[in-house]
């Protein structure tokens, strides 16, 4: 993993480039200010002052030079004010020519992540350097890009290197890191405690054998939160097997896994004064002689019994066993992030996670947090009116609503039977993927509601960074 601490350092006057910052109501009057052959410079590089241009400004001697970028709003920048030119800018140190990057910073971080654990043949590009005087926002913004990368390096590695086996230890790797406690579920017993896990995993190769995965940290009195993350380590689809389009990326799957343990870093990093419970159902939906089928009927931890309409509707099953773990211990909050379901990148599509909440004020304030941290969510209704699509007639409930509508919402409806109606809940429908890139946000892997949520828990917990 890139070491983000390497890139953004306190600003103690050592040499470096300067960056103007211009927008594109100020270009006109910044331009005429240049003399005339800098401006012709400047035209010949094309910079207009819109979002993301970069220039080169040439100084007086043979290595001088400085940056010119243009950002949306030279008065407030957002996270991605900065990414292109951190991607673009040669190898170097540099600084801000007036104000600080504030949030900007993420941004010229997250632009230098590189996947690169399969690649031999293309060297990465040299540290771009940004220095600040606003110190005390170095470490919280590297934990930032630290968690965004975490997310991004789960969800690229391909399945066959991130397996059940794969996730445990990477959750093993970071509770270490943070003092805290893992527990671990399998065979026998996960069997009997938590079957439908069992279940949707059985059909995989032993080495990939089904699991949940459980990390506990903080301190026992203190405010409990339960932070539940879908694991489908690959989806086949099972005995509704997946088109092969539809199993390209399937080593996404895992998406809302890799977020609920980016997020449980994210806590355990600013020290949130929580007790924090990290659930992590991890399995494959794998085809076999002994998968399950459609038409069976499981039986769930909370004692529900589950008729199997699609086997391709297998992350609700495991989370559904998790939510119930979860609640078992009476947190005040439980949040999940799953890539559930292709209808909800239908309704908001890539960029957006659908979010539930069976609390108004607290989908309000994760609204809120979305829009402070340039990481929005979109919220879809609990329309309980929808249930009726869960029916079925010979168990309590069907796994795959009837009829192709509302296939969000009725995920929702199922995973919502499973978590303690007392207890406030959010639920992240997140697609974990960017399919072409932006500044800052290469196409691949992508944390996506994961700021957002971690915003509404320093704001919860008194701890706003």
């Amino acid at each position: 993993m890139t070491d983000f601490s390497d890139l953004l350092k306190a600003d103690n006057q050592q040499p470096a480039r300067s960056i103007q910052l211009v927008d594109a109501k100020g270009y006109d009057a910044w331009l005429a200010a240049r003399p005339a052959s800098m401006r012709a410079m400047i035209v010949a590089q094309k910079f207009k002052g819109h979002a993301n241009d970069v220039a080169i400004l040439p100084g007086g001697g043979d290595d001088d030079w400085s940056v010119v970028a243009g950002v949306a709003n030279s008065d407030t920048l957002g996270s991605w004010c900065l990414a292109r030119a951190a991607e673009s800018l040669p190898e170097g140190v540099y600084r801000l020519a007036e104000g600080s990057a504030g949030a900007a910073a993420l941004g010229w971080l997250t632009a230098q992540y590189r996947f690169d654990r399969y690649r031999r043949d293309d060297p990465p590009a040299g540290a771009r350097i940004l220095l600040t005087a606003d110190v005390a926002r170095i470490a919280p913004t590297v934990q930032l890009a630290q968690a965004v990368a975490l997310v991004r390096d789960l969800v690229n590695t391909p399945a066959a290197d991130m397996g059940p086996p794969d996730l445990e230890a990477a959750v093993e790797k970071v509770a270490v890191a943070f003092n805290a406690s893992v527990t671990t579920t399998r065979g026998d017993a996960l069997e009997q405690g938590y079957p439908m896990i069992h279940a949707v995993g059985k059909a995989a190769d032993k080495g990939f054998a089904p699991r949940l995965i459980e990390l506990m940290w903080g301190d026992p009195a203190a405010p409990r939160i339960a932070i539940v993350g879908k694991g489908i380590c690959f989806d086949s689809g099972g005995l509704d097997i997946k088109p092969s389009s539809g199993m390209r990326l399937m080593k996404k799957d895992m998406g809302g896994a890799a977020h609920a343990l980016a997020l449980a870093q994210l806590v355990m990093a600013a020290r949130l004064p929580v007790r924090l419970h990290l659930l992590i159902p991890a399995a494959e939906n794998a085809i076999a002689g002994n998968a399950f089928r459609p038409g069976d009927i499981l039986r769930s931890r909370k004692g529900l019994s589950v008729e199997i309409g699609n086997t391709d509707a297998e992350g609700r099953l495991v989370l559904g066993d998790a939510l119930t773990r979860a609640g078992e211990d009476k947190p005040e909050l439980i949040v999940d992030f799953a890539t559930l379901t292709g209808a909800a990148r239908v309704a908001v599509g890539p960029d957006l996670p659908a979010l539930f909440a069976n609390d108004d004020a607290l989908a309000a304030d994760m609204a809120a947090a979305g829009g402070d941290v340039d990481d929005p969510t979109w919220r879809l209704p609990l329309w309980d009116g929808y249930a009726d699509m869960l029916k079925s007639d010979v168990a309590d409930l069907n796994n795959a609503g009837e009829g192709g509508f509302a296939g969000a919402i009725t995920a929702a409806l199922f995973l919502k039977r499973f978590v303690p109606d007392d207890t406030p809940w959010l639920h992240l429908d997140t697609f974990a993927w960017r399919p072409s890139p932006k500044p800052g946000r290469p196409k691949g892997g992508e944390a996506l509601g994961l700021r957002a949520v971690f915003r509404l828990l320093q704001q919860r917990y008194g701890r706003s960074g």
